[in-house]
Order: structure tokens, then C-alpha cells, then sequence
């Protein structure tokens, strides 16, 4: 029986202490809003001074990225583990519900991750490949229904985008605007079957060649 492999308790202890002051930087952005920050908050917070921080990050925009692929690996884990049925108006349904819903229940996780309102914030590309991980489950979604034109993914996340805005401006914490998914995607399907004919759908979804 080999010996367990060595553990570098050092870099757990570091991780764990990033995870910590990212998970303070979330609750911080939800009490003082995005752009209110403030890193000697934050230090204090987790129990250090604000110059040690650096130690873990190299500046603010650092930990809003650090933010940001959170919030995308959590998109990407839900969108992944959504249910498929194969049926059309089911599953695009299920699917903006789940957008609009993850966009509503947390404003401060759908700035940062749809509406880049922090000046000079762009993700790493390690971060924005997260987010272009669940793009393309989305995308295999279309396709998988038949719609695989990138524009009728770009019309959908952008209905899904507006219906979020609405519900997180006008009735936050309430249902509103969520009541309208089920009619939004009615519609977005009606515009969609015009461009792509019934055999070609149908025979996509059953997944003959």
C-alpha cells in the first residue's frame, strides 16, 4: 500500500483564506453595492489589514474577478444539471426561467456577471472561459431543439436579459416579470419556427442525422 500523498498545507490555508475574503467581498458588494467596495472594509472584515490583502490579490479588480468566475461556475453548474425532456416549449422554458430567476435572486452576482458596471473591470480570460462554458451548454440546448442559428440564442439570452432587468428594477423580491417567461418563450418560439422549417426541428430533436 503506497504512503498518502504529501498534503501543501500551506496552499490549503491559502485558498481556503482567498475563498474567505471573496465570500466577505460578496457580502460587502450586497451591503455597499458593487462599486462600494472598499478594501479596508473587506480587510477588516476577514481579520487583516487591507495592505495584506495584496498578499492574495493583487488589487481590487483582482477580487472582482475572483467574484466573477464564481458567479459564472455557478451558472454553469445549474445550467448543467437542468432537466431535458426534448420537447421544445418545456425545455426552453425551463431554461429561462432558470436564467431569469438566477439573474433575479441575487442583483449584485447579475451586475457583475451581465452588466459590467465597474469602470476598468474586464474578467481574466480564465474567468471568461467559464462564462463562455455555460454559453455553449446554452447553445447545445438550440441546437439540440433544432435551432441552432447563434442569433436565436443571442434573441433569447437578450429576452431572458430584459425580463431580469425589469424584475430586478421594478419588483425586486417579487414575481412580476417571471410571470411573463412562459408567454416571452411562447413567443420567441412562434419567431423561431418561421425561420427554421418543422422536418428539419423535429428531425433534430428525435437526433436523426
Amino acid at each position: 500500500m503506497g504512503a498518502a500523498p504529501v498534503r501543501d498545507r500551506r496552499a490549503e490555508q491559502r485558498e481556503r483564506t482567498r475563498d474567505e475574503i471573496v465570500a466577505a467581498a460578496w457580502e460587502r458588494c450586497r451591503a455597499e453595492g458593487l462599486a462600494g467596495l472598499s478594501l479596508r472594509d473587506l480587510a477588516a472584515a476577514v481579520g487583516m489589514r487591507a495592505p495584506s490583502l495584496y498578499s492574495y490579490f493583487d488589487s481590487k479588480l483582482a477580487i472582482y474577478d475572483a467574484m466573477y468566475a464564481e458567479g459564472c461556475q455557478q451558472f454553469l453548474d445549474e445550467v448543467v444539471d437542468l432537466p431535458r425532456t426534448g420537447e421544445t416549449m418545456t425545455d426552453l422554458k425551463a431554461s429561462l426561467r432558470h436564467f431569469v430567476e438566477f439573474c433575479a435572486s441575487d442583483h449584485v452576482r447579475h451586475q457583475l456577471l451581465f452588466q459590467r458596471t465597474i469602470p476598468g473591470f474586464e474578467p481574466s480570460p480564465e474567468s471568461y472561459a467559464i462564462a463562455v462554458q455555460g454559453l455553449e451548454v446554452l447553445g447545445e440546448w438550440f441546437g439540440d431543439l433544432g435551432f441552432d442559428d447563434p442569433a436565436d440564442l443571442d434573441l433569447a439570452t437578450a429576452v431572458g436579459s430584459g425580463l431580469a432587468a425589469q424584475q430586478i428594477s421594478n419588483d425586486p423580491g417579487g414575481d412580476r416579470w417571471l410571470r411573463l417567461v412562459d408567454d416571452a418563450v411562447e413567443m420567441l418560439v412562434a419567431h423561431l419556427e418561421r425561420k427554421t422549417p418543422t422536418e428539419t426541428r423535429t428531425r433534430t430533436t428525435r437526433g436523426e442525422p
